[in-house]
């Protein structure tokens, strides 16, 4: 196969959970301009269609639809949606997720339930649902998306934030966990794990602690978009086929 067709995504659907802003909005991006459909699902409509919107000149088929990834019947309804609509889900990204800075002594319990209610048992919720089509069709990939905060601690003078970086733990675990038990039948699980990008959930921290940050990077800047578009078009794709419960870290050496 040549390289156009290893990283070609013609004739695929992709659903991509938290496609309205930030890394959810880019990672549709680069999956439209690869060539494949799409259906993008957030608790905020308006934000998806901006990037429906942004997306109208390459021709791409979009759906877009109020998805809070907690909630079953949501999950069930857009993955309904997508098979009516497509046919098949040959890929699925699970961007959702939120956050809670605080002290762990000081975190609030809800605020802990409500970063795992999210980032974990969304993840699961989502993939279980995709994963049950995926399964029937005996192929499909799905993609995780983690956080370098997942992998260790982290200086709580750049981030406090307990609840989330254990929930992206979580997501690694079952990332590789998943991808131990649906390999043999031919669903491929990976994960990206992102270090410090420009969004409007790390803003304010990077608004505040931006030069520790920089400083504790060694490529010294931010993510930006494309830094992030063709690991998740890789990861999508035949181009990945003998990858599985990898953990792909795009930190500019934040973790290194």
């Amino acid at each position: 196969m040549t390289i156009d067709q290893l990283f070609s995504l013609k004739g695929k659907t992709a659903v991509v959970t938290g496609g309205g802003r930030g890394l959810g909005r880019y990672m549709a991006i680069a999956l439209a301009e690869a060539g494949a459909d799409l259906v993008l699902g957030a608790r905020h409509v308006e934000a998806l269609e901006e990037t429906a919107e942004m997306l109208k000149p390459l021709g791409t088929k979009i759906i877009t639809s109020k998805l809070d990834v907690t909630i079953p019947d949501d999950v069930s309804r857009v993955v309904d949606d997508t098979l009516e609509h497509f046919g098949s889900i040959d890929i699925l990204v699970n961007n959702s997720g939120t956050s809670w800075g605080a002290a762990p002594e000081a975190m609030p319990l809800e605020a802990w339930e409500k970063v795992f209610e999210v980032n974990v048992t969304g993840t699961f919720l989502m993939t279980q649902a995709v994963g049950q089509v995926m399964l029937a069709q005996g192929y499909g990939k799905i993609i995780n998306i983690a956080s370098v905060a997942g992998l260790g601690g982290i200086d709580p003078r750049i981030m406090d934030a307990l609840a989330y970086n254990s929930s992206k733990g979580a997501v690694i675990t079952m990332t590789r966990d998943l991808a131990r038990k649906w390999g043999p039948r031919g669903i491929q699980v990976n994960a990206i794990a992102p270090g410090f990008f420009p969004t409007k959930m790390s803003q304010a921290l990077i608004t505040h602690r931006g030069e520790e940050i920089l400083n504790a990077t060694p490529l010294r800047r931010f993510g930006n978009e494309n830094d992030i578009k063709g690991i998740v078009v890789l990861l999508a794709s035949q181009a990945s086929d003998f990858m599985t419960g990898a953990i792909v870290v795009v930190d500019g050496g934040t973790s290194a």
